[in-house]
């Protein structure tokens, strides 16, 4: 088994996961569409990519396609077409519908070549034709086919922050839905999956149906079980010899099973030893690169990503409170019911809807795995069930930040 920090994975580097590929694979091959959730840096593109592997050995074909940097329907629709490129009976459709506005032999393009070509041929009036001929392609071959689009959300999220977006992206869904609806049976077989939520983003646009045909899936933590197998084989894998407890220390300083955060935490370790000269990592290690590298500088790409993505699923205000929740429940150990009352005075002096408004970023904090909601039964909390990021939070703000209730009660202290 090979330490993967910043790539999907798949065949013998592929950890745990049998139970959910068994009913991922059950639901595909029963025809259904599949909206795959989870918070990030939880494997579900290293999911999607073994059950393609897995199910491309029993006779389907798989496309894989990134949406992440398209800027609008046409670059969508262009990604799909590029993934179909090395299926020669679709790419033979392709060519034959557009061989008089493509130039030159597409056959001996690249598909990076193909889809310049391609793209160049779809403009807003005519990309709903072409990809509803493309979805009809892979619909007539005779291989079932599975077409994974991964990071939906922020292509739409891009959409939303032009003229004309909630309305460019309501279209872009209903086209989907319908497109794929039409095809009955045949249809590709559909998993749409992203580094932010997407059911939280069409409850904001008021759209909540138009991704109605998609059956929500999602993938959680590793348990402390799978955590602590997960760091033993790595660690046979690479000879490294480890102390007793050090796996388990490993799983409680990350407070959660994320399966990059326990390969990283791995790496570093690795590293660590052989920067000492050690032959064997100790339980002290662990405490000792836990708080000089992953909290450290070399951990800062790990876990700047958690804050880029919430700038593409938020913005404005949106943002501005989430990072507000963020730091309170950091600093704080929890954000409670009196910090969120706090919260909404302090807003609604900006926004008349500001109860709303934390309801709803809040809804994407915990949709996305920044908090988990602690409910007694009386009122809930909200905390963060990932100890790592919750550290790398309070480290930003620590020594600087006022609670929520400091500041409240000093703005009640002010003469009027």
């Amino acid at each position: 088994m090979k330490s993967a920090t910043g790539r999907w994975v798949s065949g013998d580097d592929f950890f745990d996961r049998e139970a959910e590929l068994r009913i991922l694979e059950s639901r595909v091959r029963d025809r259904n569409h599949v909206l795959l959730t989870g918070q990030r840096r939880m494997g579900k593109t290293s999911l999607a990519r073994e059950l393609g592997r897995r199910l491309e050995s029993r006779g389907w074909i798989c496309l894989f396609t990134d949406v992440q940097g398209a800027t609008c329907p046409e670059d969508v629709v262009t990604r799909v077409a590029e993934a179909a490129f090395p299926v020669r009976p679709l790419l033979s459709q392709l060519v034959a519908r557009t061989r008089d506005l493509l130039r030159g032999n597409v056959e001996e393009l690249s598909a990076s070549g193909f889809g310049v070509k391609f793209r160049a041929v779809l403009n807003a009036g005519n990309w709903q034709r072409h990809g509803d001929a493309l979805l009809r392609d892979c619909a007539a071959h005779d291989k079932p086919i599975l077409l994974f689009i991964d990071e939906l959300p922020i292509f739409l999220n891009r959409l939303l922050r032009e003229t004309g977006g909630a309305q460019r992206a309501d279209a872009f869904l209903s086209w989907l839905r319908g497109a794929v609806q039409s095809l009955g049976e045949d249809s590709p077989v559909l998993i749409v999956s992203g580094s932010i939520g997407l059911a939280p983003l069409v409850t904001r646009l008021g759209i909540p149906d138009r991704i109605n045909h998609l059956d929500p899936f999602r993938l959680g933590p590793w348990d402390r079980d799978a955590s602590i197998k997960c760091f033993e084989r790595l660690a046979r894998s690479y000879e490294l010899p480890v102390e007793v407890g050090v796996p388990g220390a490993v799983y409680d300083a990350l407070g959660i099973g994320i399966p990059h955060h326990v390969q990283s935490f791995f790496a570093r370790l690795r590293d660590f030893a052989d920067k000492q000269g050690r032959g064997r990592l100790t339980v002290d290690d662990v405490a000792e690169v836990y708080r000089t590298e992953l909290l450290g500088p070399s951990g800062q790409n790990d876990l700047v990503h958690y804050e880029t993505r919430l700038e593409e699923a938020l913005e404005g205000r949106s943002h501005a409170i989430a990072m507000e929740i963020l730091a309170e429940a950091a600093t704080q150990d929890a954000f409670g019911p009196d910090a969120r009352r706090c919260l909404e005075t302090l807003y609604s002096r900006l926004d008349e809807n500001a109860p709303d408004r934390v309801a709803e970023v809040l809804e994407v904090l915990v949709h996305d795995g920044y908090l988990e909601v602690d409910d007694d039964g009386s009122a809930p909390f909200h905390r963060f069930p990932s100890r790592l990021l919750k550290d790398w939070w309070s480290a930003r703000y620590r020594g600087h930040y006022k609670s929520l209730a400091s500041r409240s009660a000093e703005l009640a202290g002010r003469p009027s």
